[in-house]
This record gives C-alpha cells, sequence and structure tokens, in this order.
C-alpha cells in the first residue's frame, strides 16, 4: 500500500471517528444536561481534557506512541488559548439565543478563510467558496431560529469567534512546523488546556447557571453519565487532532456543521424532538454543500499533487543535463590532479540492466 493511500485511509478514519464520538457524546451529554439537570458545561470540558491526559499518559507508558518534546512556550500558549475559546463559546451560548449562538458557529468558517488568506497566502477557489456557501446556508436554515441581539452577547460572541479559528489554525500549523503527531501535540496541551477549564469552569458554571458545580448532588446514575461522557471525549479531543493535522481547519468546521445536521436528525429520529420542513431543507441543502466542498478538495488536492510532480520532473533532467556537461568539461577526474586516458562510457539501459 502507498504512501498516499495510507494517507487517504488515516483521513477517512480520522474523519469517522470524529463523527461517531461527537454524535455520541452530544446525545450523552444532552442527557445529562436535559434530564439530570447536570448543567456545568466547561467544569465537565475541564474533565474531560484530564481524562484525556490520563488516558494519553497510560498509552506513553504502553508504547503506544512516542514523547516528542518541542517549544514549550508555543505549547503552553496554544494550550490556553484553546481552553480560554471553549469558555468563550460556552459564554456565548450563554448571553445569547440558540439562533445567535448557531450564527456565531457558522461565522468561525468564513473567518478562518479570512484569517488563512491574509496571513498565510492561502487561496480558495471560487468551487469552494461556492461550497461553503451553500453549505453555510443550508446549516442557517436548519439551526437558526431567531436573532436577539445583545451587546455583552456580541462581544463575547466576536472573542469566541477569533480565538476559535486562531486555535484551530494554531493546531495544524504547530503539527506541520515541528513535526508532530495530533497524539504527541494532545498530550502536551492537554494539561494546559484541562488547567485553565478548571479554573475558570466553576466561575462560569455559576455566572451562567446560579448554581453551585461542587454543591451539586452526585447520584449513581449521574455519575455514570459523566464517566461516560469522559471516556467519549477521549475520542472526540483525539480525533479532532486527527482531523485538523491531517486536513485543515476549514475542512473541520465542515465537519462540525455536518455533524450539528446529523445531531438533529437523531433528535427527531431516537428523541423526538421537534422537527419542521425548515429543518429538513436545510440539512438536505447542508448536505449538498459538503458534497460539493469534499468533491472540489479532493480534485483540487490531485491537481495540486500533480502540478508538483510535473514541476519537479524539468529540475531532474536540468540536474542530468549539469552532469553531462561537467563530463564533457573535463571535470569528471578520478582523483585530483589525474585525468582518465580515456573518456568514460556511457552506458546503454541493456547494460545497466545485465
Amino acid at each position: 500500500m502507498s504512501d498516499n493511500q495510507k494517507f487517504q485511509l488515516g483521513t477517512i478514519g480520522a474523519l469517522t471517528l470524529s463523527v461517531v464520538s461527537s454524535v455520541s457524546i452530544v446525545i450523552c451529554n444532552k442527557a445529562l444536561i436535559s434530564t439530570l439537570a447536570f448543567t456545568f458545561a466547561t467544569t465537565l470540558t475541564s474533565w474531560h481534557l484530564l481524562v484525556t491526559f490520563c488516558s494519553l499518559h497510560v498509552a506513553l507508558w504502553m508504547k503506544l506512541f512516542e514523547h516528542k518534546p518541542f517549544d514549550a512556550r508555543a505549547v503552553m500558549g496554544f494550550g490556553i488559548l484553546n481552553g480560554i475559546s471553549i469558555g468563550l463559546l460556552n459564554l456565548s451560548l450563554g448571553f445569547n439565543s440558540v439562533g445567535f449562538y448557531q450564527m456565531t458557529k457558522l461565522a468561525i468558517i468564513p473567518c478562518t478563510v479570512l484569517l488563512e488568506t491574509l496571513f498565510f497566502r492561502k487561496k480558495f477557489s471560487r468551487n469552494i467558496q461556492l461550497s461553503l456557501v451553500i453549505l453555510l446556508l443550508g446549516v442557517g436554515i436548519a439551526t437558526v431560529t431567531d436573532l436577539q441581539l445583545n451587546l455583552l452577547g456580541s462581544i463575547l460572541s466576536v472573542l469566541a469567534i477569533v480565538t476559535t479559528c486562531i486555535a484551530q489554525i494554531m493546531t495544524n500549523t504547530i503539527q506541520k512546523k515541528f513535526k508532530v503527531s495530533s497524539t504527541q501535540l494532545l498530550y502536551q496541551s492537554c494539561p494546559y488546556q484541562a488547567l485553565t477549564l478548571f479554573t475558570i469552569g466553576p466561575f462560569l458554571d455559576g455566572l451562567l447557571t446560579n448554581l453551585n458545580v461542587f454543591a451539586f448532588k452526585y447520584t449513581p446514575q449521574v455519575l455514570f453519565f459523566i464517566v461516560l461522557s469522559c471516556l467519549i471525549s477521549v475520542s472526540v479531543n483525539f480525533s479532532t487532532f486527527m482531523v485538523i493535522g491531517k486536513t485543515s481547519p476549514v475542512t473541520y468546521q465542515v465537519l462540525g456543521h455536518l455533524k450539528t445536521c446529523l445531531v438533529l436528525a437523531f433528535g427527531y429520529i431516537l428523541l423526538r424532538d421537534p422537527f419542521n420542513w425548515r429543518n429538513i431543507l436545510g440539512i438536505l441543502i447542508a448536505v449538498v454543500g459538503m458534497i460539493l466542498y469534499s468533491y472540489c478538495s479532493v480534485v483540487e488536492s490531485q491537481q495540486q499533487k500533480a502540478n508538483e510532480v510535473s514541476a519537479q520532473l524539468p529540475e531532474v533532467k536540468e540536474s542530468e543535463s549539469d552532469v553531462l556537461i561537467s563530463v564533457d568539461n573535463g571535470s569528471g577526474r578520478l582523483s585530483e590532479g589525474v585525468v582518465p586516458k580515456s573518456p568514460p562510457v556511457w552506458k546503454s539501459d541493456k547494460d545497466l540492466q545485465a
């Protein structure tokens, strides 16, 4: 199996794991929050990251991956920024309507495209841009209901969008710059993310719910769902870093909106959530946009690789011609000051194969 085929299988596996684990944890957390009234989302996320770090530490002890330390300041800055972005997203949901929060999530894609275009000179074709517009339109129709604006909520949403975009771009950039795997980056950044959220989590949750997470009555059923949520989060966090590392932050956001549509569909089928024609139409449009984006991304990726191969061929031919010229000029010497009596004889293909 070629390296390209292995990369494609790894990418498909990462995308599949991300979808399955994310939909599973949403269903688990919905039962935990809606049914059991455990509404401390930020603190729960800090526990997710702590369990993820412990799981990866066990995997490291079992030598399932190699620890590769690199720039400690980059890791710490990335971990803290990622933790802050999660906290800001939760605050945005708490101080805004659900519709405005969905608009905040939709704005992450165009913001990411803008940042990558301005600072990384990355170009997005018209086909990619069109597919993203169709996708965002579909998700907007399916999820956005009301748009109740307020100044504090708008400021929090803008901060959440910017920090989330930067954190996801850093995930991709750090993995490529320092040549570390998603597992290695997640293992080193998890403690900073967990510490950040564990510090601000109880305060944010208390601000949003007027409840104390430490005074909550933890029944066996609540503890079961918390443990289950933490275990599933290991797959969610791992697959997130894998997807961004193997693809791009924009692709991860596209996948995130696909997961939103799947959650809506599963909620209607399994939990009998309210559903109407707007949800169905929006999901269908979003799926069309996602398929177009996937197709355009694959085609452009193949064209880019073909162009890179064709660009390398003239360089190889040029280097071969340089060798021939150097031999003709008498520079093909056996040792300093010694010139062979007879000119070198180039062997034919048959002689080389003999």
